[in-house]
C-alpha cells in the first residue's frame, strides 16, 4: 500500500513537530532533499526515534552508513509502520533532509520505498472521524491546523532580556532536557499533542491527564485545596482545578527549572503561573484549550494561546519508554 506524504511543520523544537517532538530539526537543511539507494544494515525500533541504518553511496561515490531518523514508535505505528517492517539486507530508496554538516550522515527521513514499491512516511495529518462525546473522559489528539498558529504565537511572544539571551545561547545538544528524557511542561507540552495522544481520566477528587510523550502525567486536584505556600517545584508544577459550568479551569504554579519550557531555549522562572481552560465544542467532537502564561522572569508580558483536540476513541495511548542513550541523537 502506498502512503502519501503529508505533514505539518508545527512545533519548534519538535519536528516538532515537524519533526518528532524530541529532537532539534536545526541540524537538518529542510530547503534541500537527498535520495539514497542502498541496503538496510540495522532497523532500530525504540524511542525517542525510530532509526534506519542504510549503506549507500555518499556525494563522493563512496559507500557510507547513513542514519535515517524519523518519529517515535507510537507515531510510526499510527503511520502504518511496525517493528517488522524492515530487516537487515532489505533494498530501499529513501528521500531525506540532509544534515547541515556535509560530513555528517545523520539525516531526517521524509519517506522510504521498499523493494515491492510501497512508500512509507511519518503521517501527522489531522484525525478524521465522526465520534462525539459529552465528557472529557477518553483519548484526544491535537489538530495540526490550530497548533501551527499556537506555535507561531509562542515564537512571537514578548521576552525579557534574560529570556532573549537564554534563547540566543541555546544549543540543543548541550542544553535540551529532552535529550535527557525530561519532558517539557505546559505550554510546550500542549504543542506535542499534535502527534502524541492524550488521555483524560476523571476521578472524584482529581483529574489525571496522561500524554504519550515521555509518558508524561499531570494530576489536577479537584478537591478544593489551595497551592502549598512552600511546595516542591516539579516538572509539571502543582495544578488545582475547578469547574465553571462546563469549563475545566486549571491553575498551575511551582514549576521546576527547565531550560526550554516555552519557545526553543526559553526557560521556566520560579514564579511561572499558568491558567488553562478546557471545554468541548457544541458538536462534542473537539476540545478547545485556552492558556494564559505569566512568567515575569522570562516573559515581558503575559502570553495567551488557544488550540483544539479531536476526540479519538478509536485510539489508545502507548508507553513511550524513552531510552536516554538515544534521546540526544540528532
Amino acid at each position: 500500500m502506498t502512503r502519501f506524504f503529508s505533514f505539518f511543520i508545527c512545533l519548534s523544537f519538535f519536528f516538532v513537530v515537524s519533526s518528532n517532538a524530541h529532537h532539534s530539526d536545526a541540524s537538518y537543511d529542510q530547503t534541500k532533499t537527498i535520495t539514497l539507494q542502498g541496503v538496510v544494515t540495522n532497523y532500530v525500533w525504540r524511542n525517542p526515534h525510530v532509526t534506519i541504518y542504510v549503506e549507500a553511496p555518499d556525494s563522493n561515490g563512496d559507500i557510507a552508513e547513513w542514519a535515517l531518523e524519523i518519529g517515535s514508535t507510537m507515531i510510526m505505528t499510527r503511520s502504518g509502520w511496525s517493528r517488522d517492517l524492515l530487516k537487515e539486507g532489505d533494498l530501499v530508496q529513501a528521500t531525506a533532509y540532509p544534515n547541515r554538516d556535509p560530513q555528517d550522515h545523520d539525516v531526517m527521513l521524509i519517506n522510504i520505498q521498499t523493494a515491492d514499491g510501497s512508500v512509507y512516511i511519518q503521517d501527522e495529518s489531522d484525525y478524521i472521524g465522526t465520534s462525539t462525546t459529552d465528557s472529557f473522559e477518553g483519548v484526544w489528539k491535537g489538530r495540526g491546523s490550530t497548533i501551527i498558529e499556537f506555535s507561531k504565537a509562542m515564537s512571537e511572544a514578548s521576552l525579557t532580556d534574560k529570556a532573549a539571551l537564554a534563547k540566543s545561547s541555546y544549543d540543543y545538544r548541550l542544553h535540551s532536557p529532552i535529550a535527557q528524557c525530561v519532558p517539557p511542561p505546559t505550554p510546550t507540552w500542549l504543542r506535542g499533542m499534535i502527534i502524541y495522544l492524550t488521555e483524560f481520566d476523571i476521578l472524584d477528587d482529581r483529574i489525571i491527564i496522561k500524554n504519550e510523550f515521555f509518558d508524561n502525567q499531570r494530576i489536577i486536584y479537584m478537591d478544593g485545596r489551595s497551592h502549598p505556600e512552600a511546595g516542591e517545584r516539579t516538572n509539571q508544577g502543582h495544578s488545582i482545578g475547578f469547574w465553571e459550568d462546563d469549563v475545566l479551569v486549571v491553575d498551575t504554579v511551582l514549576f521546576a527549572d527547565h531550560r526550554s519550557s516555552f519557545d526553543r531555549g526559553v526557560p521556566n522562572g520560579s514564579k511561572k503561573h499558568t491558567i488553562e481552560r478546557f471545554y468541548l465544542n457544541k458538536e462534542g467532537n473537539r476540545m478547545n484549550v485556552d492558556i494564559l502564561v505569566e512568567d515575569p522572569e522570562y516573559l515581558a508580558e503575559s502570553w495567551s494561546g488557544t488550540m483544539q483536540l479531536d476526540y479519538t476513541p478509536e485510539y489508545s495511548i502507548q508507553e513511550y519508554n524513552c531510552d536516554p542513550e538515544f534521546a540526544g541523537f540528532e
